[in-house]
């Protein structure tokens, strides 16, 4: 069997999840039982949209914001929820009490078109309503991500113009992001620093991208990547405490020059860096000072927003 590398989506192995309850379209059912059709558009597609979420102390961190991003891109593509922010707030909440959780949580909340009459495109095919599955896990990120760091490959696979498929869908079509993520295990990296289609650096695989030079923290312009909640809260917080931060095109030879840099998402907040194709980062080992404050400021957000 092939060995599998580290992501920054590792988390510490726990046996509860073997049996999770799932939500399925009103129904919250055993692992074992949480099945959609064939002819479902997500499948069938990649027709849909999803957020990641995580639940501290009984409480979605920044659901706000995901349900903004989550409501604004199923408008975008016509693709109606069936339910309002509330009635997605108390499905959570249902999944939540079944599977008995209440913190270090993972959600993974999928919406798509639904159920179609026949195998092809077209959206009106989808006649059924929306399909919604709630995913929830005991979950907490792999301790060892903080101490080693993960390693980026640059890839030729880029982030695309927003005419194609913008990257600000927290889309089912994923492909490219996979393909990315191949060309970067080809590589022997574990995850893959894309560029934007000017060359520019923009983010990887899975998660947005951070520098640190000369105690300025850099980030790209945000114009063709998913424009992250994390992301946001690690820029307001560089504003809110007097850290240089920048959103700007950089290349890749500043990125090579940096001091630290770092991934955000809602599941590990912040990753460092390693090295960037074999070019060691910093130390190559942990995360750096500036890193580490940022990571401080981020989980008392955390706290204040979920008390």
């Amino acid at each position: 069997m092939k060995e599998h590398g580290q992501s920054t989506h590792d988390a510490e192995d726990d046996p509860r999840n073997r049996d999770i309850r799932i939500y399925v379209n009103g129904e919250i059912v055993p692992r074992h039982e949480a099945k959609v059709s064939v002819y479902d558009s997500g499948f069938m597609l990649g027709d849909g949209m999803w957020e990641g979420m995580r639940l501290y102390n009984g409480k979605w961190a920044f659901f706000d914001e995901h349900m903004d991003r989550l409501f604004e891109s199923c408008k975008a593509v016509s693709l109606d929820i069936g339910m309002d922010r509330a009635g997605i707030l108390n499905a959570l909440t249902q999944t939540a009490a079944a599977n008995g959780m209440t913190h270090d949580v993972h959600c993974r909340l999928m919406i798509t078109r639904g159920v179609k009459v026949k195998p092809f495109q077209h959206p009106a095919l989808s006649r059924s309503g929306p399909t919604v599955v709630i995913i929830m896990e005991h979950s907490k990120p792999a301790s060892h991500l903080q101490a080693k760091g993960i390693t980026l490959a640059t890839v030729p696979q880029v982030r695309g113009l927003p005419m194609s498929q913008d990257a600000k869908y927290n889309s089912h079509s994923k492909l490219n992001c996979i393909i990315a993520c191949l060309q970067a295990e080809q590589a022997g990296a574990e995850e893959a620093l894309m560029l934007d289609p000017h060359g520019f650096v923009n983010t990887t695989n899975a998660c947005n991208f951070f520098i640190v030079r000369k105690g300025e923290v850099w980030t790209s312009t945000g114009d063709y990547c998913m424009n992250g909640v994390t992301r946001q809260k690690v820029i307001d917080l560089c504003r809110a405490n007097d850290i240089p931060v920048y959103e700007r095109n950089y290349s890749l030879v500043q990125a090579y020059g940096a001091e630290e840099a770092f991934l955000t998402g809602t599941f590990g907040a912040q990753t460092p860096v390693a090295s960037i194709d074999g070019k060691k980062i910093g130390t190559g080992e942990g995360m750096g000072p500036v890193t580490t404050r940022i990571r401080e400021l981020y989980a008392e957000l955390v706290k204040e927003n979920t008390r």
